[in-house]
């Protein structure tokens, strides 16, 4: 407990400790990702092993399961390779149906072990689930679908639970936020742009013409995509002295038009961060103080607002 001495009107008074707001978590008995009450042993047991993160049998599992998605994921590359799928297409498909059929048991045991499968079912992470065998059994009907089954890579997330890495979900959720707070900006932004690519691509149509490439008010705009992204793929370029000096124009305009969106998420970033870190005290001028305290946790000062 730590007490501030002041002056005040010729004699010293003790400042009030700061004060912690302490809040209680309640957990209720079971949720929607907890086994049901009157489930067997063997279904709370594999409720653990497969939902659970702490205990030993829980980290092993989690862990091969992602080396299974990763080796999952680099049978489906290799298999595009005409050259491999020439040699080892029919073990490739062996091991892609083995993967497919493993997740699938894997997917079905998770529904059958949590209270309320549906709940799961619609979660980020168990739509990820499903989409992981989906496409595979798809190819039977849309042959090549199976490409598709690439997704699964994101089944990969879990890494952050395993590794307990969870101060990384939040920053993702600031800069989630700082991304909501500028889209209007963002949008207000990309039709600006998408203005200029269609009246730079007019003109460059009328002002070189089919004879340099430009065959249409459409191909026109796709080199003024592609120049003012910096991109220049040097596929169609003016010949014109007038065509070469618009050009100009639009590449030194799309060194500055970059640097926009930049600007407008790094502003909202700043402003977002600064905002979950809590108020600062106007005394000490610490941050990091919770919103809804009243003191300063470092000095015991009033707070603003208070």
């Amino acid at each position: 407990m730590r007490f501030v001495a002041r002056v005040s009107s010729g004699r010293y008074t003790t400042a009030p400790p700061a004060q912690t707001t302490h809040r209680v978590l309640t957990v209720p008995e079971t949720t929607d990702l907890e086994p049901p009450t009157n489930a067997s042993p063997a279904r709370h047991k594999t409720y653990e092993i497969i939902f659970g993160h702490d205990t030993r049998a829980g980290r092993a599992f989690d862990v091969l399961l992602i080396a299974a998605i990763l080796a999952s994921v680099a049978v489906i590359m290799m298999e595009s390779v005409a050259s491999v799928r020439a040699e080892y297409g029919g073990f490739l498909r062996g091991a892609e149906w083995f993967f497919t059929a493993l997740f699938t048991v894997e997917y079905v045991t998770r529904l059958w072990c949590v209270s309320r499968p549906g709940v799961y079912a619609r979660s980020f992470l168990g739509i990820i689930d499903l989409l992981a065998v989906l496409p595979t059994y798809l190819s039977v009907l849309v042959p090549g679908g199976q490409v598709l089954t690439v997704v699964r890579i994101l089944r990969v997330l879990r890494v952050f639970r395993i590794l307990k890495l969870a101060h990384y979900v939040g920053e993702a959720r600031v800069l989630g936020q700082a991304l909501r707070a500028s889209r209007f900006k963002i949008t207000v932004f990309v039709i600006t742009v998408l203005s200029i690519t269609v009246i730079v691509g007019s003109l460059m149509y009328l002002i070189e013409g089919p004879a340099s490439g430009f065959t249409s008010i459409p191909q026109g705009v796709y080199w003024a995509i592609v120049t003012l992204t910096t991109v220049g793929f040097g596929d169609i370029t003016p010949q014109t002295p007038l065509g070469q000096v618009l050009a100009s124009v639009v590449m030194i305009m799309g060194y500055g038009i970059i640097a926009v969106p930049t600007g407008i998420l790094t502003a909202e970033f700043i402003e977002t961060a600064h905002a979950q870190r809590g108020p600062k005290c106007p005394e000490c001028d610490q941050g990091g103080n919770d919103r809804d305290a009243s003191h300063c946790k470092w000095c015991g000062g009033t707070l603003a607002g208070s």
